[in-house]
């Protein structure tokens, strides 16, 4: 048994010194802990002994067989794997946490009480300063309480896709896996506060992120529309169900989004498009006015729009004070000065991926190193734990630990 711990030296920005325990796969728990990473937490990632499931959703691959996809929410961490089906894999963690302010799992509710660590009856009087964070599809109980969750299923099920799309092709998944980012924010955010809760108090406690409340929070303003008028959203493709003009428009040579928000807003647009006779035009007087008549508007300016170059069109409109952008590619976004500027693409060695975006002045976060390997840190981890040569070789050796 091991006999000593001893945290490794690691840690910059806001969050350095805290040390968490990274049991979750897939998309949203991964991107809470790389976040949290980002900004100075140790993470140890801990997978099952077959791996993150991201790991082999591709191609693309990196140069070590990883799927791109996996290097997208794993970069920073130390990484092990672990069987806590057996009794041993158990033990070494309930190791790992005496030194740990936080775990965060997303295995199906019920799975961690199969095992013995539920949070309530093992692990919060074991560690009671623990931050414990699940996420899961639906939560533990209710009727779909302990069933599985995935984005785009979660998308369909709670409305996102009922106004997303236009007549033409129907209700459509968003093409970003919008679910599941928002409940790793939504963890991120409920971790963050317990912390500051413990601070205070002294006390760890549970957090929960579903992505069944997530994507109903994404309904905003469609939900409160409905529960103030009874009528239903419908698909609108790229236009806002409340502002006119918000919608993508044709250029001469490709599209361009225009977002208006307001009377002054539209009033600008309107005498730098030489479209003067419709400021004082009653059917476009008003926002309320203008998604009357949203069609009519359209073809207006849909018939000015056409004639102009989609970076002429940006540029004018943008310096005079009207809200509008070209719809890029992934490839053009990432190529934008300001996105190099912003330092938005990060390359390290043997890594490279989307940068920080949030950013402090004072304790301004990182990307600290690439995704680890399959169980690249184990010895390293186990080592600094206490865990003699001995028992670290029979846990590798017995598959506990591979």
């Amino acid at each position: 048994m091991p006999n000593s711990s001893k945290r490794s030296a690691h840690g910059h920005g806001a969050l350095a010194g805290l040390r968490v325990i990274d049991l979750s796969r897939v998309l949203a728990g991964p991107l809470c802990t790389q976040i949290l990473s980002d900004h100075g937490a140790e993470v140890i990632k801990i997978e099952p002994p077959s791996g993150d499931e991201t790991r082999t959703l591709g191609p693309p691959f990196n140069e070590e067989g990883d799927a791109a996809y996996f290097t997208a929410v794993n970069r920073g961490k130390r990484g092990m794997a672990m069987n806590l089906a057996h009794h041993e894999g158990r033990e070494t963690l309930l190791h790992l946490l005496q030194d740990a302010d936080v775990l965060v799992e997303n295995f199906i509710p019920g799975t961690m009480q199969r095992w013995g660590l539920d949070f309530e009856d093992e692990l919060k009087p074991r560690f009671p300063g623990l931050i414990y964070c699940s996420i899961s599809g639906f939560g533990a109980d209710g009727p779909l309480g302990g069933l599985p969750g995935y984005d785009a299923v979660l998308q369909a099920m709670c409305g996102i896709m009922s106004v997303n799309g236009d007549p033409s092709s129907g209700p459509t998944r968003m093409g970003i896996p919008i679910v599941d980012h928002l409940t790793g924010y939504s963890a991120l955010t409920g971790i963050l506060l317990a912390l500051h809760h413990r601070d205070r108090t002294g006390c760890g406690q549970r957090v929960e992120a579903t992505l069944f409340d997530t994507a109903l929070s994404l309904l905003v303003p469609h939900a409160a529309n409905w529960m103030y008028s009874d009528q239903v959203p419908g698909l609108l493709g790229s236009a806002h169900p409340n502002i006119a003009p918000y919608d993508k428009f044709q250029c001469q040579d490709g599209l361009v989004f225009l977002g208006i928000l307001n009377d002054r807003q539209f009033a600008k647009f309107c005498t730098v498009m030489q479209l003067d006779e419709l400021i004082d035009d009653p059917r476009f007087a008003s926002n309320a006015a203008r998604l009357q008549h949203r069609n009519e508007l359209r073809s207006r300016i849909e018939r000015v729009l056409s004639a102009w170059p989609r970076e002429s069109v940006c540029s004018t409109l943008m310096r005079s004070g009207v809200p509008v952008g070209p719809v890029h590619t992934v490839l053009e976004a990432f190529s934008q000065p300001h996105a190099v500027h912003r330092g938005m693409q990060v390359k390290l060695e043997g890594y490279q991926g989307i940068g920080v975006p949030v950013r402090l002045s004072q304790t301004p976060g990182r990307p600290i190193g690439p995704p680890p390997r399959f169980g690249q840190h184990a010895r390293e981890v186990l080592d600094e734990a206490g865990f003699d040569e001995g028992h670290i070789n029979r846990l590798q050796e017995t598959g506990v630990c591979p």
